[in-house]
């Protein structure tokens, strides 16, 4: 029996700027028998085209990003300071060279659209309504994003439906 029990998106009491920029969050996505997570600390949480959404940014030479473009569903989960060090290294290692999964000793769910753990305190599965990249040539204020894309390496912004939302 899961640990989890659904809520509506609306029922969110967490700020998100903890959750995603103090906290930090796993992006998870499958396709087929590949799955990988990657870590984010960019993103938000609100309201797009009258549902409840997440923006999601990833740089394409991520790993995730392949298993991101190639479905429609992935999540995003939050988890206890506990699992600092698992998140550390879900950031600065490549699904590409190792199992970070495995290494993290984190426990798959595959029971929802998406995959997540079952280590996490709070999942989101998001289903993607919208993707573009981002460019230079959109940026406003360079000074601003001018230490983050000396490779002009921008990410690709996903903005996507919250269909639902999984709390301990």
């Amino acid at each position: 029996m899961s640990e989890f029990r659904e809520i509506s998106p609306y029922e969110l009491a967490e700020n998100p700027f903890e959750l995603i920029g103090k906290d930090w969050a796993l992006v998870t996505a499958k396709n087929g028998d590949s799955c990988n997570t990657m870590t984010a600390s960019w993103g938000g949480i609100g309201i797009m085209w009258n549902k409840p959404a997440a923006f999601t940014f990833i740089r394409p030479q991520r790993f995730t990003f392949g298993l991101m473009e190639s479905e429609d569903y992935y999540s995003l989960s939050f988890y206890d300071e506990k699992y600092r060090d698992a998140l550390k290294l879900c950031g600065t290692k490549s699904g590409r060279d190792t199992d970070k999964i495995a290494e993290c000793g984190f426990t798959p769910e595959y029971g929802e659209a998406a995959p997540y753990f079952k280590e996490a305190k709070l999942v989101l599965i998001c289903r993607k309504l919208y993707a573009q990249d981002m460019n230079a040539e959109s940026v406003k204020d360079k000074k601003t994003v001018g230490g983050f894309y000396g490779e002009d390496d921008y990410h690709k912004m996903y903005i996507s439906e919250i269909v639902k939302v999984l709390k301990k």
